[in-house]
């Protein structure tokens, strides 16, 4: 990788930091605070919010109807996802200590909190749990393949494609054969080191 990749790297990097150190100061003025796995919100926030919560009758009614009709394909898919949180959770415990990877630590990437917001319904709460899930068990698959296409195929493709997970600017170049087995080695030892 160039020297100018390798700064534009480390300004992202930077700029991520400062974007976590807003994003968390900006949460700080919302009156709520983290207790463990629980959100607590002040009391006079928590009155605001079940002010403004919407029943489930009239929910109901001023839903758009196209939502209901659909939610069953929609919940549908929960099915197919479990089965998937399951391989791949299997996969990467089987697999990656005979690798020598670190493992993903599941409960970073699927989190339940939403069900904390006063101004949510129970229909309302469900629909972010399961989208939480959902959400979540993607990004969770995504830094297992992640880190399992870096370990056997670190390189970069020569088309260029939208959405490439957080590894992948740090692959080879396509095409750089001259650095593919030095490379391969340094990237799966740094594998094992992820904290």
């Amino acid at each position: 990788m160039n020297e100018r990749i390798s700064q534009i790297l480390a300004q992202m990097a930077a700029l991520e930091g400062d974007l976590r150190s807003a994003v968390q100061e900006q949460e700080s003025k919302m009156f709520f605070q983290i207790k463990g796995k629980r959100v607590e919100f002040e009391s006079s926030v928590k009155a605001a919010h079940r002010k403004l919560k919407t029943n489930f009758f009239r929910w109901l009614v001023t839903n758009r109807p196209q939502n209901l009709i659909t939610g069953p394909i929609i919940y549908a898919m929960i099915f197919p996802l479990m089965m998937l949180d399951l391989c791949v959770s299997f996969y990467q415990w089987a697999c990656f200590p005979i690798y020598g990877v670190t493992r993903v630590r599941r409960s970073d990437y699927i989190v339940f909190d939403r069900h904390h917001l006063g101004y949510l319904n129970f229909i309302e709460k469900f629909h972010c749990t399961y989208c939480e899930y959902g959400n979540g068990l993607m990004s969770y698959m995504t830094e297992i393949l992640a880190r399992t296409e870096e370990y056997f195929c670190p390189i970069k493709h020569a088309h260029k494609i939208l959405g490439t997970h957080a590894h992948y600017n740090r692959f080879l170049d396509y095409g750089d054969a001259a650095n593919y087995e030095a490379k391969l080695e340094e990237y799966r030892v740094a594998l094992g080191k992820i904290k």
